[in-house]
């Protein structure tokens, strides 16, 4: 492949992932800044009952995300996936920085948590559109025999912007005044997001559109509606997809949003560093990511998503036990177990689901079954998993959560089979 056709795939790869980047940076550092957030948005004297509330309204945010999916799914099948990639973006930029803005309880009263649940609904629309145009658009350009790859960097982006979170996170507590940064200094993250978007936006301006699109186009195949036609002709398939992602959803938003929160509230005696543990535990599933991409496209998307499943039904529960001893070893060990893990079945997730659906529908397909599956067990995850724990007084109680979920996606990875589309992958 000459050099002028890499910088051209290099480009593309960027403009695809960076998007992703902002869109999950903004949506998780709310997660990271979350007890900080309840003590100034929600305020209660009993800090768990804070919590849950903070958590509620960082899941509210994930039950508009197929609501978005529908309206960008609609939009990526009918006008193309660079404009709905170029709105998604958009709809992030505002609202994450009125976050930053926003008065608090103690200023304004109830009018406070309100702003902040509208806000967190439209970012919530807006990332359901935002992966899954990523996901079609760095797949469908990918060459041959690299859609595993390529389509893995939509969530390194999306990771990235996770993890990009949690090093803002990290620094905020090691170098501000702990007084500063409950009082403002928590505002500072969702102000810096404005910048990340910027920058978003310009990479997005000269984006080309997917050929497979263009091809499609071309035939005049498009469907009217490709949100009707895909929920007509493909329900099952769309079920199948969420029953697959489940424990992606769950899994992620406990083990690297909600852990920290676990770590140093929950857990006694507390563990110190837990944000820094998270940053190195992300930076290696992150990492791992388009390895497992990669040798997807050589050894199938079923096998090794199926390894990373059964680990998580394995080893959740004794992880679980393993690190609520209150050691800062044990926690950071058992994250980087479960990055591992989740980066075999994370991997080759994107280039699956894209062989699942064809290409006038994909887009809308996508959309539909991975936001119904992080909206209600994604988003809710933290909300859960802290409940749970506040409901049975037992700290291992989100471990059954985790490995339920492990169950339901093992049993779809297994019924991965050839009859969807390009799927010679279904090894």
């Amino acid at each position: 492949m000459s050099k002028s056709i890499h910088e051209h795939h290099f480009k593309r790869t960027v403009a695809g992932v960076i998007g992703n980047v902002l869109e999950w940076y903004d949506f998780a550092v709310f997660g990271y800044f979350a007890p900080i957030i309840a003590s100034q948005f929600f305020p209660e004297d009993d800090p768990v009952a804070g919590l849950i509330n903070a958590f509620g309204v960082f899941a509210a945010g994930y039950l508009m995300r197929p609501l978005g999916g529908v309206v960008f799914g609609y939009i990526g099948d009918k006008l193309g996936r660079k404009r709905a990639l170029g709105m998604s973006v958009m709809l992030m930029v505002i609202p994450t920085t009125l976050l930053g803005l926003l008065p608090t309880h103690a200023q304004v009263g109830i009018v406070a948590p309100i702003m902040l649940l509208i806000l967190r609904l439209v970012q919530g629309f807006s990332v359901g559109g935002e992966l899954i145009g990523s996901i079609s658009y760095l797949t469908e350009v990918a060459p041959p025999g690299r859609r595993g790859f390529l389509g893995s960097f939509a969530f390194f982006g999306a990771v990235g912007g996770v993890l990009l979170g949690s090093l803002v996170a990290t620094l905020a507590h090691l170098f501000l005044d702990a007084e500063f940064l409950q009082t403002w200094g928590w505002r500072i993250p969702f102000l810096f997001g404005f910048l990340v978007g910027v920058f978003g936006l310009w990479m997005r301006k000269g984006l080309a559109e997917s050929p497979d699109f263009e091809r499609e186009k071309a035939k005049g195949s498009m469907d009217k509606n490709p949100v009707a036609e895909v929920i007509k002709k493909m329900p099952l398939r769309i079920i199948h997809l969420v029953a697959l992602i489940v424990v992606n959803a769950g899994g992620f938003y406990t083990i690297f949003v909600w852990w920290p929160t676990y770590l140093t509230k929950i857990i006694k005696p507390s563990i110190d560093h837990a944000f820094t543990a998270n940053t190195i535990s992300m930076i290696v599933f992150m990492l791992l990511l388009p390895l497992f991409g990669w040798l997807s496209d050589r050894l199938g998307r079923k096998r090794l998503m199926m390894t990373g499943l059964l680990g998580f039904v394995i080893f959740t529960y004794p992880l679980f036990l393993w690190t609520d001893q209150g050691v800062f070893s044990h926690a950071i060990i058992t994250q980087l177990v479960f990055a591992f893990f989740l980066s075999l079945s994370s991997g080759p997730l994107a280039a699956t689901m894209v062989e699942m659906f064809p290409i006038r529908m994909r887009f809308s397909g996508i959309a539909l079954g991975y936001n119904v599956a992080q909206s209600l067990f994604g988003g809710t995850a933290p909300l859960i998993c802290t409940w749970l724990i506040s409901e049975t007084a037992d700290i291992t109680s989100p471990a059954y959560f985790i490995t339920s979920l492990g169950v339901v996606s093992l049993i779809a990875a297994f019924k991965l089979n050839s009859k969807y589309g390009d799927s010679a992958v279904y090894k």
